[in-house]
C-alpha cells in the first residue's frame, strides 16, 4: 500500500512497514467553541497531503503516562487506522475499537490498544477518539433546548457514529471492506457497542460486535434527570460555559463523579436515555427485539472488582452490610446469602465479587442470552489467564494487551500463546462471524439453558454455568424493577 492515500476530505501520508498506519485522521470538525456540546459537524476539507503519521490530541482528561498523544486538548476527534501493506484492493475486514476509562479517561493513543500486531491477523484495526466527561456526557436543559432534537448529553456516543459513519465513507481505500466491520470495545468502551447496538442512529453501520468486560445493563439516567444534575452542577449559563476554558471543565467531571460508586443505581457522565441517540434502556431494546441482532463476542474477566478497590470505603462488616443493603432494600438478605461477608477479612473479596458481577458479568450474560435468542453465532468467553504466571487472578482490563498483542517485553510464553489464541479468535471472528479454527478447542456457540463460554486460561477449555446463581438472583432483581 502506498503511505500517501486520497480520502473523502483530502490527501494523508503515513508510515508504510509490513504494518500501514495512519494516525491522527480527522473524521469530524473540531468540537471547540460555539461546537462544544453540540453533536459532531462535518470535517473541513484541506488541501495539499496531510500528515498522519503522528497521534492526534488526546481527549480532554487528566494527563497520564499511557497517552501518546501531544497533549490533551478538545480538539479530539480523530482516528488512527492500522492495515496490512498489501491491503490495498483486498476488501479485508475492519475492526473499529472504542476504548475504556469510565467516560472520564483513555484514548486511542494508549500503547496497549497499537493495532498494528492485531492487523498482521488480517485485519484493518480503527481506534476512535471520542469526548469524555463533562465534555462527552453532560446533559443540560438549555443544551436540549438549542438542539435540533431537543436533547443533550451523548455527544461522545455522537462522535462514535460519526466515526463509523466516516468508516463507511473511506475505509476502503486503505483496503477495507465497509460491508464487514466489526465494532469492539472495553469497558466504558463495550458500554457504548452495547448502547449502540440499541440505536437507530448506529443501524447498518457495523455488522458483527464484539463486547469485552462491558459496563451494561443497569439502569439508565433519562434526559429529564440528566438535565437535572447538569443544570445543578454546571449552572445556568451556556455560553459563560463555552467561553471557559477545558481546564476548568475538566474539573467539573470530577464534582459529577463524587462519591462511592453504588452497585444498582444509574450513573451521571454515561449514555443516557434521549430518546434520539438512545431510544429506551438496553435491557428493554433487547428484549422486545429493537436492538440490533448481530454476530457477537462478549465476555469479562475472572476478578473484575478488584481492579477498582480503590474507591471501596468499606472497613467493617457493619459498613459492608450497610452498603449492600443500601443498593438491595428488601432484598439484601438474600444478596448478603450469596456475597456473604462474616469478618471484616471477607470485606476484600466479597465487594469484588459483587461490584464485578453488578458492573460487568451480568451485562454479559445477559446480553448474550437476548442476542443468542435471535442471532445464533453468539460466542461467551471468560477470561482467567493471569498475567505473567502472578498468583493473582485477572481483573479488569488485563485481556487487553492479550487481545492487541501488546504484551511486555517479559511476557511468558503463556501469555505469548494466550495472546496469539485470543488474537487469532478475533480477526476469525471479524471476517466470518465465527471465531472457531486455528487450533482453539470448540467454542460453543451460546444458549441460555446450556451457558457455554470459551475460557482463555492456561489450558484453554470449555466451561459453563459461570457464576450462575449470582447472576441469576441479580437478573430477577433488575428485571423486577423494568
Amino acid at each position: 500500500m502506498n503511505d500517501i492515500l486520497t480520502l473523502s476530505c483530502g490527501r494523508i501520508q503515513g508510515t508504510a512497514t509490513d504494518i500501514c498506519t495512519f494516525k491522527g485522521i480527522p473524521y469530524a470538525s473540531p468540537p471547540v467553541g460555539d461546537l462544544r456540546w453540540k453533536a459532531p459537524q462535518p470535517v473541513a476539507s484541506w488541501a495539499g497531503v496531510r500528515d498522519a503519521t503522528r497521534y492526534g490530541f488526546d481527549p480532554v482528561q487528566v494527563p497520564g503516562p499511557s497517552l501518546q498523544g501531544p497533549k490533551v486538548d478538545e480538539d479530539c476527534l480523530t482516528l488512527n487506522v492500522w492495515a496490512p501493506a498489501d491491503a490495498a484492493g483486498q476488501n479485508l475486514p475492519v475492526m473499529v475499537w472504542l476504548y475504556g476509562g469510565g467516560f472520564t479517561v483513555g484514548s486511542a493513543s494508549e500503547a496497549r490498544y497499537d493495532g498494528s500486531v492485531l492487523a498482521r491477523e488480517g485485519v484493518l484495526v480503527v481506534g476512535v477518539n471520542y469526548r469524555l466527561g463533562v465534555l462527552g456526557f453532560a446533559a443540560h436543559p438549555e443544551l436540549s433546548r438549542e438542539s435540533p432534537q431537543g436533547v443533550s448529553g451523548n455527544y461522545g456516543l455522537l462522535d462514535q457514529i460519526a466515526a463509523l459513519r466516516w468508516v463507511q465513507e473511506n475505509i476502503a481505500a486503505f483496503g477495507g471492506d465497509p460491508g464487514c466491520v466489526t465494532l469492539f470495545g472495553e469497558s466504558a468502551g463495550g458500554g457504548c457497542v452495547s448502547a449502540l447496538l440499541t440505536s437507530p442512529l448506529a443501524h447498518g453501520l457495523f455488522h458483527r460486535a464484539i463486547l469485552q468486560s462491558p459496563g451494561s445493563f443497569r439502569p439508565l439516567f433519562r434526559l429529564a434527570d440528566a438535565e437535572a444534575v447538569g443544570a445543578k452542577l454546571l449552572g445556568p449559563d451556556i455560553t459563560a460555559l463555552r467561553r471557559m476554558r477545558a481546564d476548568d471543565l475538566l474539573a467539573l467531571t470530577g464534582v459529577f463523579a463524587a462519591g462511592a460508586r453504588g452497585l444498582t443505581a444509574p450513573r451521571v457522565l454515561r449514555p443516557i436515555v434521549d430518546g434520539y441517540s438512545v431510544v429506551k434502556e438496553e435491557r428493554a431494546a433487547y428484549d422486545d427485539g429493537t436492538a440490533l441482532t448481530l454476530p457477537m463476542i462478549i465476555g469479562s474477566n475472572t476478578d473484575e472488582g478488584s481492579f477498582f478497590l480503590g474507591g471501596m470505603a468499606l472497613k467493617t462488616v457493619s459498613d459492608y452490610r450497610a452498603y449492600v443493603e443500601a443498593n438491595f432494600g428488601d432484598d439484601a438478605a438474600e444478596a448478603l446469602a450469596l456475597y456473604p461477608a462474616n469478618s471484616d477479612a471477607d470485606i476484600v473479596p466479597r465487594w469484588c465479587d459483587i461490584f464485578g458481577d453488578t458492573q460487568f458479568a451480568l451485562g454479559v450474560r445477559g446480553i448474550a442470552e437476548r442476542n443468542a435468542a435471535r442471532e445464533p453465532r453468539t460466542f461467551r468467553y471468560l477470561f482467567s489467564h493471569r498475567p505473567g504466571g502472578r498468583e493473582a487472578p485477572p481483573t479488569h482490563t488485563d485481556e487487553l494487551r492479550f487481545m492487541f498483542g501488546t504484551l511486555p517485553a517479559n511476557a511468558t510464553a503463556a501469555d505469548i500463546d494466550t495472546s496469539k489464541a485470543m488474537r487469532g479468535a478475533w480477526a476469525r471472528f471479524a471476517e466470518t462471524g465465527d471465531p472457531n479454527g486455528g487450533g482453539l478447542p470448540q467454542w460453543q456457540r451460546y444458549t441460555a439453558s446450556a451457558d457455554p463460554h470459551l475460557n482463555f486460561g492456561v489450558p484453554l477449555a470449555a466451561g459453563s454455568g459461570w457464576r450462575r446463581k449470582e447472576l441469576d438472583f441479580l437478573e430477577r432483581w433488575f428485571t423486577s424493577r423494568g
